[in-house]
């Protein structure tokens, strides 16, 4: 049943997120209401791939080597940088079309690196093929963009730092309800 939930829930995320591109003229038949359905779709997307995840039985596929910890953190770091306001707000990202996607593109690829268990794989997988054909699907129905004013190194600095206190934060969790992102 955990992973008939778990894919269920990936397959759900990718619905709500493509169901704007893909289907348009639904999505807007369906007005601001659209809005809600989509934002409950995405709720209902996550809570079964977090009971669909919990419930399924470990099956081993690879083991990763101790220091991809460091590596999955690094990544996940850049992730927090690459997903926070510093592509509207800063300067280094200001010609990157995609930075928050290719963030999450970035965390779900570092998840691969330190979980060798089939149902990480489903997930892990799973989401990052959806970031890739998001951005493809983006690309191809809105093929103008034109990138915005760049901002400053001072905002590229301020949301380096709260990435890293993010990190902290979210690392700190993650110990809480799983295994520590820190553990060496």
């Amino acid at each position: 049943m955990g992973f008939f939930l778990l894919i269920l829930g990936v397959a759900l995320w990718w619905a709500a997120h493509l169901f704007k591109r893909i289907m348009p003229e639904k999505r807007a038949a369906l007005g601001d209401a659209g809005k809600g359905v989509v934002a409950l779709a995405l709720v209902v997307s996550i809570l079964l791939m977090i009971f669909g995840y919990r419930m399924t039985d470990y099956i081993h596929v690879w083991a990763p080597p101790s220091f991809m910890v460091h590596i999955n953190n690094l990544l996940v770091l850049i992730a927090f940088y690459l997903m926070s306001p510093a592509g509207q707000k800063g300067r280094l990202l200001s010609n990157v079309r995609h930075p928050m996607l290719a963030g999450f593109k970035l965390w779900a690829f570092a998840h691969l690196l330190v979980n060798g268990d089939l149902a990480s794989i489903v997930l892990f997988g799973g989401l990052l093929a959806w970031a890739v054909v998001e951005v493809i699907v983006i690309n191809r129905t809105e093929p103008e963009w034109t990138p915005g004013e760049p901002g400053t190194y001072g905002k590229d600095a301020m949301f380096f730092v709260g990435s890293i206190v993010l990190l902290g934060v979210v690392g700190y969790i993650h110990g809480l309800v799983g295994p520590s992102p820190f553990a060496s």
